[in-house]
């Protein structure tokens, strides 16, 4: 699969502080296994989550946030770059230079209140409002329970402007050994939507 990621788009995930960050990470890293190049975006919650649910421990700043991530995961030189909050100069922040995706993994409600109503106050909200408009595709990994009125109003509005909303949801069906298991579950669900092969859990109906 060497340098097929030259031949694509990248794809864009953004991390926010929402509890579930394992799903966030877990996505870098299965989309970097597939040759795939990545643009990351962490708003300053989610480090603070990141510090609180994982052993790992984020730099601020988005270059040295980008060393420590490519050494972590593995990545080829240039694979992975990580864009800071007022960017405005990344590729995401236009419609001339979109990614193929944006994957809001996980996703705040605050967050998806910003998406659903065009505020965009940081790169994450302004990167989600280009693929909107640029009819790429948007999902969301919605973290939160219970959902009030106002959530699912703002999940049906961006569900009509063309974004896949797609809470934290695992099943079981498959009977997870594990939080790695249930988290792979998720994770495959994005990534068969953003038609990267992977082999994170079994399919409905496949024997065995």
């Amino acid at each position: 699969m060497a340098g097929m990621s030259t031949s694509l788009s990248p794809i864009a995930v953004a991390f926010t502080g929402a509890s579930g960050i394992q799903y966030g990470l877990r996505l870098v890293e299965c989309l970097l296994a597939a040759d795939r190049r990545v643009y990351l975006m962490v708003s300053q919650a989610a480090q603070v989550v990141v510090n609180m649910e994982t052993d790992l421990s984020l730099p601020a700043r988005p270059e040295e946030m980008q060393r420590y991530l490519v050494e972590h995961f593995g990545a080829r030189q240039g694979q992975l770059q990580v864009f800071g909050r007022q960017q405005w100069m990344a590729p995401v922040a236009s419609g001339s230079n979109p990614p193929e995706a944006l994957v809001i993994c996980p996703c705040t409600t605050g967050t998806l209140a910003s998406v659903a109503n065009g505020t965009c106050d940081d790169l994450i909200d302004r990167a989600a409002d280009v693929a909107i408009k640029e009819r790429r595709k948007l999902i969301l990994v919605v973290r939160e329970t219970p959902f009030s009125t106002i959530h699912l109003q703002n999940m049906l509005r961006l569900a009509q402007a063309g974004a896949v909303i797609m809470p934290a949801n695992p099943g079981f069906y498959f009977g997870p050994r594990s939080v790695d298991d249930l988290v792979d579950f998720m994770v495959a669900r994005v990534l068969d939507h953003l038609a990267v092969p992977h082999n994170l859990s079994a399919r409905w109906g496949d024997a065995g």
